[in-house]
């Protein structure tokens, strides 16, 4: 065909096949784009390109297709290797290794998602609010069970003839523990395999174990069946908070979080509550069958809920896609993954790897760890002050726990305020968003409501006094905790970004096992110093840590620069962020759509920082 008939076949072309004309075209730029980011000569820049890259040129100009965007999460899980990873994958101080990527293969078979339903952050609101609602009774299930074994303490001593109090108390220890176990393993399972299996087989695992505890006739079986079993539990608190991120975007991320939180939140309090009642009427193997019972129906919730995790909904169905129609050359952006060890051995690392070597880390962990040891206490003192001083059956005992609920309650619900106070802070001018520090603002707030709450409760828990003046100390102290947990983790969020999961990890681990551990005195600590005494001790341990978020909300923006790990992130973002924008002046494909402005602040999102 003449040149004359090639310019004539054009219009012809356009007119009769004019989205193919237009697919070719847009696979043309793309590859030249994908090349063009590969051969970039700038040696100092040249291990600092990752998988994400070719991911955010290629999702960017997936846009002239008018293709339903996804909502990336930077994970190792799809072969990215993280800033200060070595060869060997756990530790040191590098920067962002180049690995081998789906990216350089034809963009044309990449899939993604197509119909309104498939991703999930599409789903209709009223579907995401159910799923938020299944994930918050099934992580209240898996706290209440750590709190409502507190209730049928006097009924296990009777049964098993046991008079020391401290060694029945062992099946909170060895709960936590379980927790704090199972947190670290199941949580990189859900990002391998997706949200759903993991949570099918735990939740499944973890009702089953109940039945040993109630059918048990030695106390060591019970600390045994509950430490397993909690391993299984832990799958909803490590994972439920990645689904629900999975359904909000960022706008609403914070208020879905706090509506989430009700449930575990509100956890160790309605375990003696309805604890308490239960014993009472039922005796205490019957604590273990409500449990399971409402175990049973949160297995059916998440039976219900679709897969939410998109790189594990994309892999899943590229591999249809593949089986279907026999061409090997779909793909997904997620298909390659880290081997299940290195992946395993590096997530088990990690996490006390910052808890030993990052300061931000050590004074957090400890802190966030004794406020919480000193909640799980008061599952020990409030059977004393209320149960043995004031007499009360155990149902009411139960009750006495409500002021503490209903102070966490006023937290969760006072977030559009504390949001709007922490928005006030000054901006960071790269992203436009407050710096980490605002959060600590409520912080300070919530440490001194703690201690306050504890005194408080310290010189109004004995007979002389209402019964109504220790449930209202509660309030504050109940308000403080809440506001110390949301907020402090958010911090840990904000600062460490695509290190957020290793370092509440850690923060988990530190947390459960001071948790289980400080409870094992109480008994002892209330019977020598008594109730005034002891509580008392307790607020003047929380008063002389308040320093620590006060500090950190001055100067913790110094402490943060300091950081080799955090600084490490920050300059690999710099250099990921030049090679986008690098690449797209040079081609001016989606240069309009501003790779450099909204899509580089996306990528910034997308890393954490």
């Amino acid at each position: 065909m003449s040149h004359n008939d090639d310019l004539n076949a054009t219009p012809t072309c356009a007119k009769q096949r004019k989205s193919t004309c237009t697919k070719s075209h847009t696979s043309s730029e793309k590859s030249r784009v994908l090349q063009e980011i590969e051969t970039e000569d700038d040696d100092d820049d040249r291990t600092s390109l990752s998988t994400d890259t070719n991911a955010s040129i290629h999702h960017s100009i997936a846009a002239a297709d008018e293709r339903p965007s996804i909502h990336q999460t930077w994970s190792r899980n799809t072969g990215n290797t993280w800033p200060g990873d070595t060869k060997d994958g756990v530790g040191g101080g590098g920067a962002l290794t180049t690995t081998p990527t789906n990216a350089t293969q034809d963009p044309r078979f990449e899939v993604d998602f197509d119909a309104e339903d498939e991703n999930p952050q599409d789903w209709p609101m009223g579907k995401k609010a159910l799923v938020i609602f299944f994930m918050s009774f099934s992580t209240l299930i898996v706290v209440m069970y750590s709190t409502s074994y507190t209730s049928g303490i006097p009924g296990m001593m009777r049964t098993f003839g046991i008079e020391s109090k401290t060694l029945v108390i062992l099946g909170i220890t060895t709960y936590l523990c379980g927790l704090a176990v199972g947190s670290l393993l199941l949580a990189p399972l859900s990002e391998m395999y997706g949200r759903r299996p993991v949570y099918l087989i735990a939740v499944a695992a973890f009702t089953v174990l109940v039945v040993p505890c109630a059918l048990s006739n030695h106390l060591a079986q019970i600390l045994v069946f509950r430490f397993f079993g909690a391993v299984a539990g832990a799958a909803m608190i490590s994972n439920a908070p990645g689904t629900v991120a999975d359904i909000v975007s960022d706008e609403y991320r914070a208020l879905a979080f706090s509506i989430w939180s009700l449930g575990p939140m509100n956890g160790p309090v309605v375990g003696p509550l309805v604890g308490g009642f239960v014993f009472q009427a039922l005796g205490w193997r019957w604590t273990n069958w409500v449990v399971m019972i409402g175990s049973a129906a949160s297995w059916f919730m998440v039976f219900l809920i679709k897969e939410t995790y998109a790189p594990a909904i994309l892999r899943a169905k590229s591999a249809k896609k593949r089986k279907s129609s026999s061409d090997p050359r779909y793909h997904s952006r997620y298909d390659e993954k880290k081997a299940f060890w290195p992946l395993l051995r590096e997530n088990l690392y990690r996490p006390f790897s910052m808890a030993f070597n990052e300061p931000i880390c050590i004074f957090w962990d400890i802190y966030i760890a004794l406020v919480y040891s000193v909640l799980y206490l008061c599952f020990v003192s409030y059977p004393i002050v209320f149960g043995e001083l004031r007499g009360w059956s155990p149902g009411l005992v139960g009750l006495g726990y409500m002021g503490i609920g209903i102070g966490g309650c006023v937290t969760i619900i006072s977030e559009p305020l504390l949001r709007r106070m922490i928005n006030a802070h000054k901006k960071d001018p790269e992203t436009g968003k407050p710096y980490p520090e605002a959060m600590v603002s409520v912080v300070v707030i919530a440490a001194v409501c703690v201690p306050v709450g504890e005194m408080i409760f310290a010189w109004t828990c004995t007979p002389n006094h209402h019964w109504s003046l220790p449930l209202l100390a509660g309030i504050p102290f109940g308000a403080g905790n809440c506001g110390v947990f949301i907020y402090a983790s958010n911090y840990l969020v904000h600062s460490y970004g695509i290190y957020a999961a290793s370092a509440l990890a850690g923060n988990a681990v530190l947390r459960s096992a001071m948790g289980g551990t400080l409870p094992l005195a109480g008994p002892a600590m209330y019977a020598r110093l008594g109730p005034h005494w002891s509580a008392t001790m307790l607020s003047l341990i929380e008063v002389a840590l308040i320093p620590i978020p006060v500090v950190f909300y001055l100067f913790g923006h110094k402490v943060r620069e300091r950081s080799v790990l955090i600084r490490s992130m920050r300059e690999d973002r710099e250099r990921l962020d030049a090679k986008v924008r690098r690449a797209a002046e040079r081609r001016g494909v989606a240069g309009d759509a501003g790779l450099g402005g909204v899509e580089g602040r996306e990528k910034e999102k997308e890393i954490g920082v």
